[in-house]
């Protein structure tokens, strides 16, 4: 025995009992941060779905359309011509707005209406 580990026994300081206390409390702390990544690693899957005006998010959304209403094969086809029809529209109807506001605002508005969008696509 060591007489570092000899005086602590012989004052009545036991150090295996300390030290297994601190590694179960780290085990406890690591398995739970490890177990708290891994959920909202799943929770965010759902929350951060793209756009549905993004390829990506058309497709999202028409599978679940094709799959909730059990479309047939004609109404499928039929669904994604309605579909492609209204992101179109939605496209132009959001491209002329922001062109319509952009003309009333001054240089240093059009910098801070950037912005304020930048900001709502990454929320």
């Amino acid at each position: 025995m060591s007489s570092l580990t000899a005086g602590r026994v012989a004052a009545g300081q036991p150090w295996w009992p300390r030290l297994a206390s601190a590694l179960t409390i780290l085990l406890v702390f690591v398995c739970g941060a490890a177990l708290g990544a891994v959920v909202m690693n799943l929770g965010h899957a759902h929350l951060h779905q793209p756009p549905f005006d993004t390829p990506a998010g058309k497709a999202l959304y028409f599978d679940r359309l094709q799959k909730e209403l059990n479309l047939t094969s004609a109404q499928s086809e039929q669904m994604q011509s309605i579909l492609n029809d209204f992101w179109q529209y939605y496209r132009t109807v959001l491209s002329d707005s922001r062109a319509r506001v952009e003309q009333i605002l001054t240089p240093e508005q059009r910098v801070k209406f950037e912005h304020i969008l930048q900001e709502a696509q990454r929320q």
